[in-house]
C-alpha cells in the first residue's frame, strides 16, 4: 500500500498505517499493514517497508531500501543513506533489511557500493544497540548482538548467532563466525572463527565461547569436539595447513566441525590467534 492510500493521523488501529503529521514520506515510499511513523520521521527515496515496522521518532530512511516486517527502529537511527566511501559516485545500491530487528538510538546502516556488490544486507532478529555503524556491502546474519558503538567497516560478514562487545572497531573484508564472541573495546584486524571468544586491541582468541554454545544448545559432545579442534588449530605448534589436516583425521565430522575447518581454511584475510600464554583461557576452562 502507498503511503497516498492510507493516512492516519491519530492513533493507529491493527492493520491501519499510521503517519504523524510531522513525518515526510515521499509518493513513493511503500507500507505495508500497521506501520507507524512516529514523529519527525523522514522516508524518502524507493523505500519498501514490511506490515507492523515501527519509526518511533527521527528516523531517516532514504534510497533504495527494503525493510522487513516487525521491525523497531529508535530515535536518530537511519538506513540507507550514502556510503562513507571517497569512491561512491550515487549508483543506485541498496540496504535490505529483515524481519523483527531492533534497531536502537543513532545507528546508520549505509547503502552498498559497487565495488562490494552494491548491497548492504542485514537478516532477521537482530539487536543493534546504539551508536553503532554498519558500513556499506556489510552482511549481517541473524540473532547477532553488536553492543552500543560497536563499528563495522565496509564488506565485513557476520555469521549467525556473533556478539559483538561495544566500542569494538571491526577491519573492512573481516569475516566473524557463527556464534563467536568479541569482548567490549576490542579491535579486529583478521577474521574471527566460529564458536570462539575473542577480545583485545589487537584482538587474540582465548577459548571458546563457551556460554554462547550452551545457550545455542550445542550438544556436550559436539562442544567436547570443538574443544579439541581449537586446542590443534589455535594452540598446537602446527603450521595451519597441518593443523587442518590433524582435524580432519582425528575429529569426527559434523556440521560445527565441518564449518570450523573451512572458515579457517578459506579465510580471505586470515584468523586471529592465541596468545602464547593465555591465563584468560585457564580461568574459562579451555584447557
Amino acid at each position: 500500500m502507498s503511503r497516498s492510500e492510507s493516512r492516519v493521523t491519530g492513533e493507529a488501529g491493527e492493520g491501519e498505517i499510521f503517519i504523524h503529521p510531522s513525518a515526510e514520506v515521499s509518493p513513493e515510499v511503500e507500507l505495508g499493514p500497521g506501520v507507524y511513523i512516529g514523529p519527525f520521521c523522514v522516508l524518502k527515496g524507493k523505500i519498501t517497508v514490511g506490515s507492523g515496522t515501527r519509526f518511533l521518532s527521527h528516523v531517516v530512511i532514504d534510497g533504495n531500501t527494503t525493510i522487513g516486517k516487525e521491525n523497531l527502529f529508535y530515535p536518530f537511527s537511519s538506513a540507507g543513506l550514502p556510503p562513507q566511501d571517497l569512491k561512491y559516485r550515487g549508483e543506485p545500491s541498496r540496504v535490505v533489511i529483515g524481519d523483527r530487528n531492533t534497531i536502537r538510538e543513532s545507528v546508520t546502516i549505509h547503502r552498498g557500493t559497487e565495488g562490494g556488490g552494491m548491497l548492504t544486507r542485514i537478516g532477521d532478529q537482530n539487536l543493534l544497540m546504539a551508536n553503532c555503524h554498519v558500513a556499506h556491502d556489510c552482511h549481517l546474519g541473524s540473532r547477532i548482538v553488536m553492543a552500543n558503538a560497536a563499528n563495522l567497516a565496509g564488506h565485513i560478514i557476520i555469521e549467525d548467532g556473533a556478539i559483538i562487545g561495544g566500542l569494538t572497531g571491526i577491519h573492512q573484508f573481516v569475516r566473524i563466525g557463527t556464534l563467536s564472541m568479541v569482548g567490549g573495546m576490542s579491535g579486529v584486524p583478521k577474521d574471527v572463527p566460529p564458536y570462539v571468544w575473542a577480545s583485545g586491541n589487537r584482538a587474540y582468541l582465548y577459548g571458546l565461547n563457551l556460554e554462547g554454545l550452551k545457550r545455542a544448545r550445542l550438544s556436550p559432545d559436539t562442544i567436547t569436539l570443538l574443544k579439541k579442534a581449537y586446542q590443534i588449530l589455535f594452540r598446537s605448534s602446527l603450521p595451519q595447513k597441518e593443523a587442518l589436516d590433524k582435524v580432519r583425521k582425528e575429529i569426527p565430522s559434523g556440521p560445527e566441525i565441518d564449518h570450523l575447518v573451512e572458515f579457517v581454511e578459506k579465510s580471505g584475510r586470515g584468523v586471529l590467534t592465541a596468545p602464547k600464554t593465555s591465563s584468560r583461557e585457564n580461568h574459562s576452562g579451555e584447557n
